[in-house]
């Protein structure tokens, strides 16, 4: 039975990927701080606090798996500062706790073309963070590097909206991802043998379920 963090539950690949760790049997208690209340649910434990630091900080009680769906827009965050504090520096604080709880396994949501000497200052970032976990040293690492995100979000993002029919289309890496997906994604990867400490799932490669 596994003791496990997530960090970006309110968000579109978190929300979907905590109802997968509710319903499965290996996970006994998942740790899920948020800005806001989640409704009351089964296993899960919500501290809630504007900052994430402020709950990471005072957590003691040991972990197995660190789950982060955490991710905004520069538009949504309102500077680049702000941009960095959330795709960055809370990412990083995530994994830090992790290390400090004792587990063994990191599972974060990046993005496709995450490279921390990009031109793009989103990809730039996406890239910096990636390279600060690599340096932490986890025994197991694995970084999802999605495409356009699809799913139903709570604020309506604009120009996501208008390149998602556009990014469907798209071949290989390029192609949009559901939100489902990514979290399966993640789900199976949590319980999956590796044979490298540091796993690197590129958008094309996350399972796609036709059903929909």
């Amino acid at each position: 039975m596994s003791r496990v963090l997530l960090t970006g539950a309110t968000g579109l690949v978190g929300g979907e990927l905590l109802r997968l760790l509710i319903d499965d049997p290996r996970i006994s208690e998942i740790i899920a701080p948020t800005r806001r209340p989640l409704p009351a649910m089964r296993k899960v434990i919500n501290p809630v606090e504007a900052d994430l630091t402020d709950v990471l900080r005072p957590l003691d009680q040991p972990l197995d798996q660190v789950f982060c769906c955490l991710g905004t827009t520069l538009k949504r965050a309102g500077s680049k500062p702000a941009f960095v504090h959330v795709d960055y520096t809370l990412v990083v604080d995530t994994a830090l706790t992790g290390r400090r709880l004792g587990a063994t396994h990191m599972l974060v949501v990046s993005a496709h073309l995450a490279n921390s000497r990009s031109p793009f200052f989103y990809n730039r970032v996406k890239g910096e963070m990636e390279n600060s976990l690599r340096q932490q040293g986890w025994p197991r690492l694995t970084l999802i590097r999605p495409s356009l995100l699809l799913g139903e979000r709570d604020e309506q993002r604009r120009g996501e909206s208008l390149m998602a029919p556009l990014f469907s289309l798209l071949p290989g890496n390029w192609r949009a991802v559901a939100a489902r997906d990514v979290a399966r994604a993640m789900w199976q990867q949590a319980f999956t043998p590796a044979t490298e400490p540091v796993t690197v799932v590129e958008s094309a490669q996350i399972p796609r379920d036709q059903r929909r």
